[in-house]
């Protein structure tokens, strides 16, 4: 029985995923970019499917494929219940990013999610509204804030461009997004918080709990344990 894989479909992770396969001894062929299937130089028991990156956590949910390769941050931020409809069966090493907190630097007084709350109290009484939070991760940030460090008087506001930019416009007060190398933060004059870690994201490889037929459990553990030996050999 074919068993379905979805990979990336285009940007970084889409060329670390296919390097990761080729090391891992599971090279992909694509005949065209512009078709969304391709499948394992020689083997033709699992097909490979390209979604986006975002997209791959909702197929999975759906039973429509029945393992994937996405980001931990996509995956946690696609759904409430994704742990009864998914499984992370390995972290791969490659893909990484980290989803933090970040501030204006003018706020030289601000520097945890302590001082962040302060803020957002003193906005509230101040200026009757909440602290604006720019992000595209809300599942995220709303487990972060508000269940984890209790913070109330905040809202958030959908990014759908340059998060980091959104302090310098106006239309926010602080930001949660994805950084590497903290670059870009530092050019638009924003700095992270010290506690501001939302989560430190990794590609994963990732299983359908639902599927729609019966599959050769053998062959996914071969490909994820190529996979996690691919990555002990190369970190």
């Amino acid at each position: 029985m074919t068993i379905s894989l979805a990979i990336p479909s285009k940007g970084r992770l889409k060329e670390q995923t296919f390097d990761a396969l080729a090391v891992a001894g599971l090279p992909v062929e694509q005949s065209n970019e512009r078709k969304y299937t391709a499948g394992f130089v020689g083997r033709n028991e699992v097909e490979v499917v390209c979604f986006t990156a975002s997209e791959i956590p909702a197929k999975l949910a759906q039973g429509v494929v029945d393992i994937g390769i996405t980001g931990e941050d996509l995956l946690l931020e696609s759904r409430d219940d994704w742990q009864e409809r998914m499984e992370v069966i390995a972290r791969l090493g490659f893909g990484r990013a980290d989803i933090v907190v970040a501030v204006p630097q003018a706020w030289v007084d601000v520097e945890t999610i302590a001082d962040l709350d302060d803020v957002a109290a003193d906005f509230h009484e101040r200026y009757g509204r909440r602290l604006r939070i720019a992000t595209k991760y809300r599942r995220l940030t709303q487990r972060f804030l508000s269940e984890v460090h209790g913070m109330r008087a905040y809202r958030i506001i959908e990014s759908l461009g340059a998060t980091e930019g959104t302090p310098a416009t106006g239309s926010a007060d602080a930001i949660v997004d994805v950084t590497t190398t903290g670059t870009t933060l530092r050019a638009n004059h924003l700095k992270v918080l010290q506690n501001g870690l939302v989560l430190r994201s990794q590609a994963c490889l990732v299983a359908a709990r639902k599927r729609q037929r019966e599959i050769d459990q053998n062959v996914i553990d071969e490909i994820a344990t190529k996979l996690t030996s691919r990555r002990d050999r190369c970190f």
